[in-house]
C-alpha cells in the first residue's frame, strides 16, 4: 500500500488522537453525567473541527518541505474533501442515534456514555475496514468499480427512503435482541445489566448500545468506500475519517434539537453518495479534480440545508388530514 504516511506522521497522528480522546474523557468524567447544553455542544464542536483543520494545515506545511508544492496542496485538499464527506455522512448517524434515543427514552444523562463508546467503537472499526479496503484496492483495482456500484445503490436507497418514517417496532434486529435478552423495563443509571449469570437481566441502555454498534458497522460500510473515491492513500483516508468521527458526540447534542429543521438533508447526503459512486465508476475514463469534488459535495449539502429551512416539512402521516 503506497502512502505518504511516514513513521513520524503516524506517530504524531496517533498521539494527537489519544491525547484528544483522553481530554474528552477526562472532561466528561469531571463533569459527570449531565445534560449537555447548546453552548457546551457548540464549543466542543468548534474545538473538534478546529483540531482537524490545525492537523490539515500542519500536514500541508510539513509536506511542503517533502514534495513539490502542488502535490502538498493536492493532498491537503484531499484531506479536507474526505473530512467534509465523512462529516456529512456522520450527520446521518446522528439522526439514527436520535431516533434510537427517542424510541428508548434514554435519559440525557445516560446518552453521553453510549455516544463515547460508540465513537471509540467507530474509530476501531473504521481503522480495520480502511486498511482492509486499501490492501484490496492495491491488489485488485477493479474493486473500485464494486465500491462505485455499491455507493450508487446505497444513494438510490437513501433517496427513496428519505422522508419516510422508520418503524422501530418492526426492526428485525431490535426484535431479535429484545426477544433474546431478558430485560428490565427501567433504567438503572448507566448500568447495562443487573444480577449475574443466568439471573442477569439487561437494561434498555444495553440494547441501545448494541443498536449503536450495529449502526456504526452499517455506516462504516457505507462511508469507507466514499472516501476511497477521494483518495486511496491509507493515511489520508484514516486521518480524515477519524477526525470526522471524533466530534460525533458534540455534534449530536448540537443537532439533536435541529433534526427536524434539516429534514431535506437526507436527500443531499443521498445525492453526495450517488455523485461519489459515479465518480468512482468513471475514474479510469476521467478523474474529477479534487477541488471540483469538494465544491460539489459542499454545495449539495449546503443547498439541502438551506432548502430545509425554506420548505416546511410535511406533517407525519398520522397527522395528515384525510383525502
Amino acid at each position: 500500500m503506497e502512502t505518504i504516511g511516514t513513521p513520524l506522521m503516524w506517530t504524531v497522528f496517533t498521539v494527537l488522537v489519544l491525547v484528544a480522546l483522553a481530554v474528552d474523557l477526562l472532561v466528561l468524567r469531571q463533569n459527570g453525567p449531565h445534560k449537555v447544553s447548546t453552548r457546551e455542544a457548540v464549543i466542543w464542536s468548534l474545538a473538534w473541527i478546529g483540531l482537524a483543520m490545525v492537523f490539515n494545515v500542519g500536514l500541508w506545511w510539513y509536506l511542503q518541505g517533502q514534495m513539490p508544492a502542488q502535490d502538498a496542496d493536492r493532498i491537503a485538499l484531499e484531506f479536507l474533501t474526505g473530512y467534509l464527506v465523512e462529516k456529512a455522512l456522520a450527520v446521518d448517524n446522528i439522526f439514527v442515534f436520535l431516533m434510537l434515543f427517542t424510541y428508548f427514552a434514554v435519559p440525557p444523562q445516560s446518552q453521553q456514555r453510549v455516544l463515547i463508546l460508540g465513537v471509540l467503537g467507530a474509530i476501531v472499526l473504521r481503522g480495520i475496514l480502511i486498511f482492509v479496503g486499501a490492501a484490496l484496492i492495491a491488489q485488485f483495482h477493479w474493486i473500485l468499480y464494486i465500491f462505485g456500484v455499491f455507493l450508487l445503490v446505497t444513494g438510490a436507497k437513501m433517496l427513496w427512503a428519505a422522508g419516510q418514517e422508520p418503524d422501530m417496532d418492526k426492526n428485525p434486529v431490535l426484535r431479535w435482541l429484545t426477544g433474546r435478552f431478558p430485560m428490565v423495563r427501567r433504567y438503572h443509571g448507566e448500568a447495562l445489566w443487573l444480577g449475574e449469570g443466568r439471573r442477569r437481566k439487561y437494561t434498555p441502555l444495553f440494547i441501545v448500545l448494541v443498536m449503536i454498534a450495529i449502526t456504526d458497522v452499517i455506516f462504516a460500510v457505507d462511508s469507507i468506500p466514499a472516501i476511497f473515491a477521494i483518495t486511496t492513500d491509507p493515511f489520508i483516508v484514516l486521518t480524515s475519517n477519524v477526525f470526522a468521527v471524533l466530534g460525533l458526540r458534540a455534534l449530536y447534542f448540537l443537532l439533536a434539537g435541529a433534526a427536524e429543521k434539516f429534514h431535506l438533508l437526507a436527500y443531499g447526503l443521498a445525492m453526495v453518495l450517488i455523485f461519489i459512486g459515479a465518480k468512482m465508476l468513471i475514474v479510469d475514463i476521467y478523474k474529477i479534480p479534487v477541488a471540483i469534488s469538494l465544491g460539489v459535495v459542499a454545495a449539495t449539502i449546503a443547498t439541502s440545508m438551506v432548502m430545509s429551512l425554506w420548505i416546511q416539512p410535511r406533517p407525519p402521516k398520522h397527522l395528515q388530514p384525510p383525502r
